[in-house]
């Protein structure tokens, strides 16, 4: 996501700029491919941004924001601090969090979220954004985003996150978990067969997005938890998406959670992907 959103970027003639001290190989050779101008430090990397864009895996995502506000305390003593948006899928509480964090430093907060898939495509892609302060995060509708205001408060930009992700991310979960439990049994044909009679826009939904949810697996487990601190948060039970975000877990066990979107064979049978989740899953 943060290599694609550089690139939109880019395009429309922005300096990006990051640190990727301390990142993956993965996230250094795609950040370098996009064109990101990098620097050699968090410091530098502040004191010459305007606006920082958090994106990465919602399990870092305050331990970024504690980088950040170290950094602004450093470098900003007699200047403006760049502003800061976090758009991870964290809950609204974690959110808040952040956003006291980020304040502490001297810096303005921006509440972000994002849905729909890094925005190679025109209108693919949301970003979300809420609080008081977003001034600056609303210009980046002029350089190839599309930015939409949900409302004036600290959370709701990540509540809306976390509800339309608790369907789409926790609807792979439950496939993920009854297409093995049916593998186990034997009843994998039988329930194919019935998915194709009764459940035809489920079961071709299922074999054309589940192919590529393994690679992703490991980072939504702290999503999963980050939806049910949500929902727990609000009143209600988050032992659904606690479920889902256990399915995550053991998917990433396997050495299909060691696969990336780029390596992702999108021509192989949802029924292989199966065979070999529950293949693995009984030796473990």
């Amino acid at each position: 996501m943060g290599h694609v959103v550089s690139q939109v970027l880019l395009a429309n003639d922005l300096q990006v700029v990051t640190c990727l001290a301390g990142r993956s190989e993965r996230t250094q050779r795609l950040s370098r491919l996009a064109g990101v101008t990098e620097l050699s430090d968090y410091d530098t990397v502040v004191s010459k941004a305007q606006l920082i864009l958090s994106i990465l895996p919602p399990a870092s995502a305050e331990g970024c924001a504690e980088l950040y506000a170290a950094a602004v305390r450093r470098v900003c003593v007699n200047a403006d601090a760049p502003v800061y948006a976090d758009c991870n899928a964290v809950s609204p509480t974690t959110t808040r969090r952040i956003g006291e964090i980020v304040a502490e430093s001297g810096s303005l907060f921006v509440d972000g979220s994002i849905i729909g898939p890094p925005p190679r495509e025109k209108g693919s892609t949301r970003f979300y954004a809420s609080g008081p302060d977003l001034d600056l995060f609303l210009q980046l509708q002029q350089f190839g985003l599309d930015v939409r205001v949900v409302g004036p408060e600290i959370g709701q930009a990540s509540g809306i996150k976390m509800t339309y992700a608790a369907l789409t991310k926790g609807w792979a979960a439950l496939s993920f978990e009854l297409l093995m439990a049916a593998r186990s049994m034997k009843l994998d044909a039988a329930l194919k067969e019935e998915f194709e009679l009764s459940q035809q826009d489920h079961y071709q939904s299922m074999q054309r997005l589940l192919q590529v949810m393994p690679s992703k697996s490991r980072r939504w487990v702290a999503e999963m938890r980050e939806i049910s601190k949500t929902f727990g948060d609000l009143g209600f039970s988050g032992q659904l998406h606690e479920g889902a975000a256990q399915i995550y877990e053991l998917i990433g066990s396997t050495s299909l959670g060691d696969e990336n979107p780029e390596t992702v064979d999108h021509n192989r049978p949802l029924s292989t992907l199966i065979d070999q989740l529950v293949s693995e899953l009984k030796r473990k």
